[in-house]
Formats: structure tokens, C-alpha cells, sequence
């Protein structure tokens, strides 16, 4: 019965950390930004030379808005790496020049001050926005709003300061040490107007495949032929996540299904010495009137017992489990995150598979004692 409560419990258990893992894993894909498809002009060594007409422009940050009906925002990016020096001291950053509803894409905080507003675009204002990093080293002991920075011959007054929800580590146009600044700053301080990487941001998750092909397509509209674009979105990350977790929950499925397997053998052989010590019990039925076919159900049942017992003990851990992680998370305000799921098809997966290794197991003892002959059994000592 340990084998089985084992065995069951490890089966309600894999299928519960699988699909946590899974929802866990997409709610870190969508806090980088929901539903985002993302393009930028390539420059690898195989595509042709780059002229200045292959950048994406303004221009066609707005063409994808009007022209695709399932985007729902779009934002475009543009960043320099420079040094920025406030309170004597300089700092190498990533000054990142940000359109309007790059914020609402991204899904950035803003834990101090403000962000963006429409005057700031509009009146070109030299505000910016800074990371939390940058904002504790540039000012370890004062309130950085309000604050003043400088990058090349400009001045910028801190705003406010954001964060990634989930941290890229690098590898979006956000680095550990970034300045945002209204587009138009950038856009005068480079004397381009280009927009280094595009984001739309569909209305739902299904038309995200929809809006890459239809993104690709207007960019290969509106610029030469030889001019290669990179259009990517975050699905392909979600599906890779979903295979590996699918593999990995198989792997532990056929784990926990070995063990159920060995606890069925264990069950076997404890029936076939039961069978043994109670041959003369079985006799004395027979000689009673026992018919063949009693005496087979009963060792199943025993057998079906034994083992949706076991099942029934290992279902009852395998779900406190969790709800026992969620109480000590809230106790110890542990912030996890994590929204477990206990899937009710694996609660009966495994009682089902339990109960069926118990009948499978069973048989072969029960049909010994079912076939053993009422004279031979009331002689045995």
C-alpha cells in the first residue's frame, strides 16, 4: 500500500508542478509585454548593404497601426550608448529614446514619480525616466526626482524611475543602467529618425502569429527588396517552454508509473503468500459451497482494496501538498507568485491506474486460490 500511495501521490503531484510550471512560465513571458510581435532591420553579414531608406521609420510605425486591425498599440525604440554624469560622477548607460506606448507594451513600473505624458512628446521636453539601478547608484542618499543629469551637451531632469516587471537581463534595448527620454530627444541628438526596433502589440494572443506575418508584410511594402527584416514574437519562446515542460511531465509520468508498476508486484507477491497461509480457510469455503468464481472476486477485491486505499491516502498528500506551500507563502510572505493548479483529471488518473494496477496484480493470486482443489486445501498444514 506504500508503493501505491507513493506512486499515486507522485502522479497528482508531476501533473501539478507541470502545469504551474507552465502557467508560471507564460506569466513571465507576458509581463515582458502581452502579446508584443517586435521587428528591426537586419544587419548580418548575408543581407545586402543597408542604405538609409531600409530604416524603419515613424512612418511606418504608423502604417502598421492604421493598416493592421488587430494591433492594438505600437511603439518604437531608438538607443545610443553614452555616459551620464549627476552629482559629479559619470556613469556609462543605455539612453534609450522611447515613442508613445512603449510603456503600455512593455508593461513598465513606475515606483517613483511619473512617466511620459503627451506635453513631453509634443513640447519635446528634456525630462527622462531612469532605471532603479541607476537611480540608487546616481543618488544612493537623496530622492532622484527632480534631479538633474547630463549626457553629451544635455541636461535631463529625472522624472521618475521604472522597472521591468520581469528583468530581460540585458537583452532588449533595457539595460541594468538605462535612461528613457521622449523619441524626438534622441531623434535630435542622433540627426536620424529611425526607430532601432518596432513593437506592435496585438488585441488578443490568437492574433499574434497574424500580426507578425502582417507586420513583415508591410515592411516589405514599403522598402526596397533587398532590405531584410527581423519580425519575431514572443510565442516561439512560450511553445519552446511548453515542449520542454511537456517532456520533462512525461519523463516523471513514466517514473511515477514505475513506481505504481513495483508497488503492483509488491502487491502480487504479499497476495500469493496471503493465498498460501490461508489455503485451508479457503478450503473450508469451498467445502461449503464456495463456487470458483466467489473465491476469484474476493482476493480481487482485497487486492482492489489494498491498493485504492493506497490511492485514495496518496491523492490526500499529493493535493495538501500544495495548499500547504500556499498557506506557509501568505505566513511568511513569501513573494512566490506562483498560482497552483491541482488538475481534478489527474486526482482520477491516478486512482483509476491505482486501482487497475491493483486488479492486474490481483489476479494471478487470486485465481491460485480460486483453483485450488477443497481436499488438497483442508489437508494443508
Amino acid at each position: 500500500m506504500l508503493g501505491v500511495v507513493i506512486g499515486s501521490a507522485c502522479i497528482v503531484l508531476v501533473v501539478t508542478v507541470a502545469l504551474t510550471g507552465k502557467k508560471y512560465v507564460a506569466n513571465q513571458i507576458e509581463a515582458v509585454g502581452s502579446n508584443i510581435v517586435y521587428a528591426s532591420l537586419e544587419h548580418s553579414a548575408s543581407s545586402q548593404s543597408v542604405t538609409l531608406s531600409d530604416e524603419i521609420s515613424l512612418s511606418d510605425m504608423e502604417a502598421i497601426r492604421n493598416g493592421v486591425p488587430q494591433v492594438l498599440q505600437v511603439a518604437g525604440t531608438n538607443d545610443v550608448q553614452m555616459s551620464v554624469v549627476a552629482e559629479g560622477k559619470a556613469w556609462p548607460v543605455a539612453m534609450v529614446g522611447v515613442t508613445q506606448g512603449f510603456q503600455e507594451i512593455r508593461r513598465l513600473l513606475i515606483p517613483e514619480g511619473r512617466y511620459f505624458d503627451d506635453s513631453d512628446f509634443s513640447s519635446v521636453s528634456k525630462v527622462c525616466v531612469i532605471s532603479e539601478h541607476l537611480a540608487q547608484t546616481a543618488f544612493p542618499e537623496g530622492n532622484p526626482i527632480g534631479q538633474t543629469i547630463h549626457a553629451g551637451e544635455l541636461a535631463f531632469t529625472v522624472i521618475g524611475v521604472f522597472a521591468e516587471r520581469v528583468g530581460t537581463f540585458g537583452q532588449s534595448e533595457i539595460r541594468t543602467d538605462s535612461v528613457l527620454v521622449p523619441f524626438p530627444l534622441v531623434s535630435y541628438y542622433l540627426g536620424n529618425a529611425s526607430l532601432v526596433t518596432l513593437y506592435a502589440q496585438a488585441d488578443n494572443a490568437d492574433d499574434v502569429p497574424l500580426v507578425t506575418v502582417q507586420v513583415a508584410q508591410i515592411l516589405k511594402n514599403r522598402h526596397r527588396p533587398e532590405a531584410e527584416y527581423d519580425v519575431e514574437n514572443l510565442s516561439s519562446i512560450l511553445q519552446t517552454s511548453r515542449r520542454i515542460s511537456l517532456a520533462m511531465t512525461i519523463v516523471l509520468l513514466l517514473i511515477a508509473l514505475l513506481a505504481l508498476i513495483i508497488s503492483g508486484v509488491g502487491i502480487m507477491n504479499i497476495m500469493l503468500v496471503s493465498v498460501t497461509e490461508r489455503t485451508r480457510e479457503i478450503g473450508i469455503r469451498k467445502a461449503i459451497g464456495a463456487k470458483r468464481d466467489e473465491i476469484l472476486c474476493q482476493f480481487l477485491l482485497e487486492a482492489i482494496l489494498i491498493s485504492g486505499a493506497g490511492a485514495l491516502a496518496g491523492i490526500a498528500i499529493a493535493i495538501l501538498i500544495p495548499f500547504a506551500i500556499e498557506a506557509a507563502t501568505q505566513i511568511f510572505r513569501v513573494p512566490a507568485n506562483l498560482n497552483i493548479s491541482i488538475s481534478w483529471i489527474s486526482v482520477a488518473l491516478a486512482f483509476i491506474v491505482s486501482c487497475g494496477m491493483g486488479i492486474v496484480f490481483g489476479y494471478l493470486p487470486a485465481r491460485t486460490a480460486a483453483q485450488l482443489q477443497p481436499v488438497d486445501s483442508l489437508r494443508f498444514e
